[in-house]
């Protein structure tokens, strides 16, 4: 359920002028939260962000930045400085739109793990839809390590997802031997396909089978998608684009 202030008849339709966006208007009518926006430029703002959310995953997979653990985790360090962690820090000399772009750019000069992507997707989704000047201005501290993101990015829990939205799936019989594989971290792309670093753009079904493919010797306990659902506070980050 969608519910919205001042919005004029037939402007929902107007704004679900495009495959994606009536594919994420269909999600949120198909179920039984409520969703509120301030205004119809809160409708569009979010749209907007959810299809540069889905359009960075693309990018992000078409990049060719490799999957790997924080232990053998690389970056380009004109850009990034690799902490022992394995997490990267962002060069004080460097503006972060120029460094989320590198990603993008030049993705067989960074190797992370899915968390990591995912925060990096966002981030760049962010970027896409502020532009560079709101970007850097509350964005300039940025460290990529795990779930770790600054404080801006106002990341929230939401009933059911809608394309853009960071999922989760549970590999509760994983392999100890190789605990990456645990579970793995996704965006949804649309009704049927997610981008999971590591895995690719594939359907739930497959990436089940994936984590199925990597439980310990005899387990018979699947993997599944769980109800953790996440993304930005896109109303906060409207703002932060009005105050820039």
């Amino acid at each position: 359920m969608i519910i919205t202030f001042n919005m004029r008849a037939g402007r929902l339709d107007q704004l679900a002028s495009s495959e994606l966006y009536r594919s994420i208007i269909a999600q949120k009518r198909q179920t039984q939260a409520v969703y509120t926006y301030r205004s119809p430029e809160a409708l569009d703002f979010e749209l907007a962000m959810r299809g540069a959310i889905v359009q960075a995953a693309r990018d992000f997979h078409a990049g060719g930045a490799q999957f790997a653990t924080f232990k053998n985790s690389r970056a380009n360090e004109s850009f990034w400085t690799r902490m022992p962690n394995g997490g990267l820090r962002l060069r004080e000399e460097v503006l972060p739109s120029d460094a989320i772009r590198d990603i993008f750019n030049n993705g067989g000069r960074y190797a992370m793990e899915c968390a990591t992507a995912m925060v990096v997707i966002l981030y760049k989704g962010v970027l896409d839809t502020i532009g560079d000047k709101a970007f850097n201005r509350h964005f300039n501290q940025l460290v990529l390590y795990d779930w770790q993101y600054d404080s801006d990015l106002q990341l929230t829990r939401t009933p059911q997802a809608a394309a853009g939205d960071v999922v989760y799936f549970e590999n509760p019989d994983f392999n100890p031997e190789t605990p990456e594989w645990q579970g793995e971290n996704a965006i949804l792309l649309d009704d049927h396909l997610y981008f999971g670093h590591g895995l690719g753009i594939k359907s739930a079904d497959a990436i089940i089978n994936a984590l199925n493919g990597r439980r310990k010797s005899g387990s018979s306990t699947s993997a599944y998608l769980s109800d953790l659902v996440v993304h930005p506070d896109f109303e906060y980050i409207r703002r932060l684009q009005e105050r820039a």
